[in-house]
């Protein structure tokens, strides 16, 4: 059994949701898993076996203080099975500038995850402000991806399925790295 750190960070919700429902599935599996907010709490990476990384994007770009979080451990993160999920619009249907995102979080922060989540997110119109929700209307009016423009309720385009297959891919990656070394620990 290993101990999982799902370190997150999330503006609207949405990414803490997908945090959490990694964590589910972690768990479904036998494993530890603790999903924290970087922005509230800097959990530290000792005493985890494993590390996944969320951020969602926002005016272009992941949180700063995910960054900030991916920069301080950036050591760890690369001796360690880790992985990165990244949250956006884009991720439904433009998943060319869903690739751009990451490639600018991986430039900027020095980290090649091994292993990376394209998420979409969800379209809160609810939550919004009357300029908020009309600057995201004429957002996705511009966007790929068939997303909706009726500003009279939410949406959530998040895939759960493809949010499990990418925490069994990462589990499955985990496993055999650990088995692997402990066959070097035997040998």
């Amino acid at each position: 059994m290993s101990r999982i750190l799902i370190a997150y960070g999330t503006t609207e919700g949405q990414t803490a949701k997908i945090a959490d429902f990694i964590a589910e599935v972690v768990r479904g599996h036998g494993h530890t898993a603790d999903a924290v907010n970087v922005k509230q709490s800097d959990p530290g990476i000792d005493g985890y076996d494993a590390v996944i990384v969320g951020g969602s994007i926002h005016m272009g770009k992941h949180e700063e203080y995910v960054g900030d979080f991916v920069r301080r451990n950036r050591t760890t993160l690369e001796r360690q099975t880790s992985a990165l999920f990244s949250v956006s619009l884009a991720a439904h249907g433009d998943t060319a500038n869903a690739e751009a995102y990451v490639a600018r979080f991986e430039q900027e922060t020095g980290w090649r995850p091994a292993q990376v989540g394209l998420f979409a997110g969800a379209l809160l119109y609810s939550q919004y402000g009357f300029f908020k929700r009309q600057g995201m209307k004429k957002i996705v009016r511009d966007k790929p991806g068939n997303l909706s423009t009726d500003t009279s309720r939410d949406y959530v385009y998040t895939e759960w399925d493809e949010v499990r297959a990418f925490t069994e891919r990462f589990l499955d990656r985990l496993v055999s790295s650990e088995a692997a070394e402990s066959q070097q620990q035997n040998a």
